[in-house]
């Protein structure tokens, strides 16, 4: 299948062809088009394991506090919520967050080998730096996600059947464009919306941290992505613009309809006593086209965030504008521009970190999340 190049940044090659990265003329054709982001790594440098940065040893009653706000739990809003006191509640939300982490823990696994898939693949040596530098970033991301997991629960759970699904398709894969569009946009905007959601929502001082830190990071994995988008939307044929976007829209389906759905965390019903088929026909009962375009109007919901990265990158036209207007006001977020609802939070993060790491304040940190 063609990797739909239109830049040479993105030229790949078999992932056993390893005599390629050995020609000589490839070493002197890098492109420039990352070297910004490249170079600003260290002004966003942090360390999982230095309580300079986090300190995991930090305590919370899981028992007795919510560890986010129980408004934002959309289970609370259906009939299950009724069926609990508040000691079931508490229980419910906090297992939803252990389900929530576990699943962002298994994607920043993706990420990772997603990431160092590029490396064995993208021929040009700026692209290969940069898949090099945010392999290493997302290995962090792991590090972090596990030791709050363990901190908080002692190990995650299992990765739900949809995200594992779209993980496993997305690492396999040869193709550039489906690895960048499904992971650099569909999943990273995923992420951004659930990181910005956390760090709103989150009643744990400890959680409100780490979000805060892997974002400074995954606000320039998301511009990797965007880079892409720029470089090769407006070049595409028709029928490879279709390709792309019919895919994006079908993933966004299976994700939308399946990441939260009870049927995927049936362990967290049964901890609290309840039947999970039951609380999946609950749950469907409440989740009316209005109830989802309810939740998509929050700035920070994880698919309103997708939405607008697919939209910003022009992946999204009039084929499918409608589908997407279903659930949410397609022109209040064309209005809103190119800023994302993370964007604010990772510059803030930022700005932390050049200060605690000694450095100066030479660059805004709007300034280098801009930049190409």
């Amino acid at each position: 299948m063609d990797n739909i190049t239109k830049d040479p940044a993105y030229n790949a090659v078999d992932p056993s062809d390893f005599p390629a990265m050995l020609e000589v003329e490839r070493y002197g054709a890098r492109t420039t088009a990352f070297d910004k982001i490249i170079s600003a790594t260290h002004h966003h440098f942090w360390d999982p394991l230095d309580t300079k940065y986090i300190d995991f040893s930090r305590p919370f009653d899981l028992e007795r506090d919510y560890l986010v706000n129980p408004q934002a739990n959309t289970d609370l809003r259906t009939a299950i919520g009724d069926r609990l006191d508040e000691k079931g509640k508490i229980k419910l939300v906090n297992l939803d967050v252990l389900w929530s982490l576990s699943s962002i823990l298994h994607g920043e696994q993706g990420a990772l080998a997603l990431s160092a898939s590029l490396c064995h693949i993208l021929k040009d040596p700026g692209a290969q730096e940069y898949a090099a530098n945010q392999t290493r970033e997302e290995a962090r991301h792991v590090t972090a996600f596990s030791a709050y997991i363990k901190a908080r629960w002692g190990k995650p759970v299992r990765v739900g059947p949809a995200l594992g699904s779209l993980l496993n398709e997305l690492v396999s894969s040869p193709l550039v464009w489906k690895k960048l569009v499904g992971m650099q946009m569909l999943v990273e905007g995923l992420a951004m919306g659930a990181f910005a959601s956390f760090y709103k929502e989150s009643r744990d001082p400890l959680l409100t941290s780490l979000m805060q830190l892997v974002m400074t990071d995954e606000a320039f994995h998301h511009k990797f992505g965007k880079i892409w988008a720029d470089r090769t939307i407006p070049q595409l044929s028709k029928s490879e613009h279709e390709l792309i976007e019919d895919w994006a829209w079908n993933v966004f389906q299976v994700l939308l309809f399946n990441l939260g759905s009870p049927d995927q965390k049936s362990f967290i019903y049964e901890a609290v006593g309840l039947d999970p088929q039951w609380c999946q026909q609950a749950f469907m009962e409440a989740l009316s086209d209005v109830e989802i375009r309810q939740e998509l109007a929050d700035a920070s919901n994880i698919f309103r965030v997708l939405i607008k990265t697919l939209l910003n990158a022009g992946i999204i036209t009039d084929r499918t504008r409608a589908n997407y207007a279903a659930y949410i006001d397609m022109a209040e977020l064309h209005a809103e521009g190119d800023r994302m609802i993370g964007d604010d939070i990772a510059e803030q993060g930022i700005k932390y970190l050049m200060q605690l790491n000694g450095g100066k304040d030479l660059v805004s940190p709007a300034g280098m999340l801009a930049a190409e």
